[in-house]
């Protein structure tokens, strides 16, 4: 059977005026908080080279983006499956900044298949970006920034995972892993398969054994962190990961942190702390976000980065928070000299204010009026619509 011609492909929807009104709001407030933190905004295209769309992200972000042909070079093209990338590239290649830059976004990716069954294969991607501070410092920023994004939405964490890949890592280089063999680890844990993990150990010495058949059960609060330090190998790498998540447990007290160090989220892309935020009983995160140093060295120049991101969507479906319209005046179909300067003053107020056109009686509620102009005693003046 043919489709009709008004159907959509999957996972793709329209957004119609009350929830775009909704989208639209928390965008622009989101969007006047990051400018509060010193976030400037950039706009990327939605269309790149593929080979720059998808650097450093691994070969999950090359299966997620569609790919075409240009007709005038030739050459392969994506649409684009995140932003961040396009970040990378202009704090790296156009900026070109000595010191620190925080770049902030908003704009449609396309995804080849959605990420889980309810998720639009178009989610709106907001974010942002720090580059230039390898410190502790940016992490701590990036995760404030975050739960205020989510107060912003009226949500708040009912947790945030936090994972380093630093350990997984270290324990891997100790162990002189093939890259192959690396892999299979790196699956296993992130089924948290513990028979599968007690037999790839195995044939490992039985400090590195331990190490790795602890990583499944050093999950939970900061406490955590404190076994985990008598657990695993004092070597370079897993120190530095455990101190900075015990930086964060110390300077972000606030926050529902909890620490999972067999999470291995990003593992492909990350460098360093990767987190998750989970909002209420869902058990989909809401926003990613985490370490990305050295990306940015394909496109010329690799700087310390960190930041997250979310599908604005999404935000607005667990959101809470409603952007009512005010409705819209009607004014009267005459070109009238006082007339058309009231409309000009009551749009300077902010008011909404539709011309009416002929032949469309009782039907101006459907256009969002409430009110229209009349004129009274010599002047114009709002009075409510009546049905």
């Amino acid at each position: 059977m043919a489709l009709p011609s008004w159907a959509l492909p999957e996972y793709f929807e329209d957004v119609l005026p009350a929830q775009a009104l909704r989208l639209e709001g928390l965008r622009r407030v989101l969007l006047d908080e990051f400018r509060l933190h010193g976030y400037q905004y950039v706009v990327p295209p939605c269309v790149e080279y593929l080979d720059s769309l998808v650097s450093g992200a691994g070969q999950e972000m090359s299966d997620s983006t569609y790919k075409f042909v240009d007709q005038i070079s030739g050459r392969t093209l994506g649409l684009r499956a995140d932003i961040t990338p396009q970040v990378t590239r202009i704090d790296a290649h156009l900026l070109n900044r000595a010191g620190v830059a925080r770049l902030c976004y908003c704009g449609s990716v396309v995804n080849a298949m959605p990420r889980t069954m309810t998720a639009s294969r178009e989610p709106i991607q907001i974010g942002a970006e720090l580059y230039g501070h390898a410190g502790i410092e940016a992490d701590v920023e990036i995760l404030r920034l975050l739960a205020r994004t989510l107060a912003l939405a009226s949500l708040s964490a009912s947790r945030i995972d936090v994972g380093h890949v630093g350990i997984f890592r270290a324990l891997s280089r100790l162990a002189a892993l093939a890259h192959e063999d690396e892999e299979l680890l790196f699956s296993i844990l992130q089924a948290k398969d513990v028979p599968s993990l007690k037999d790839f150990a195995a044939r490992l010495p039985e400090a590195l054994r331990s190490a790795l058949c602890a990583l499944p059960d050093l999950y939970g609060d900061a406490n955590v962190l404190v076994r985990a330090r008598s657990l695993l190998p004092d070597v370079d790498g897993v120190r530095e990961a455990l101190d900075e998540m015990l930086h964060l447990a110390k300077h972000l007290a606030d926050l529902p942190l909890s620490f999972d160090l067999a999470d291995l989220r990003g593992y492909h892309y990350h460098t360093g702390l990767m987190f998750s935020a989970y909002c209420g009983g869902s058990p989909t995160a809401l926003a990613l976000g985490g370490r990305y140093d050295q990306v940015g060295q394909i496109f010329g120049r690799g700087r310390p980065a960190t930041g997250f991101s979310l599908d604005l969507r999404e935000l607005v479906n667990a959101s809470t928070t409603s952007y009512a319209s005010a409705g819209a005046i009607l004014a009267p179909a005459v070109s009238e000299a006082g007339m058309n300067a009231y409309v000009v003053e009551l749009r300077a107020r902010g008011e909404a204010v539709v011309r009416e056109l002929p032949g469309h009686e009782g039907s101006w509620r459907e256009a969002g009026c409430d009110r229209r102009i009349v004129a009274r005693d010599g002047a114009w003046c709002v009075i409510p619509l009546e049905d």
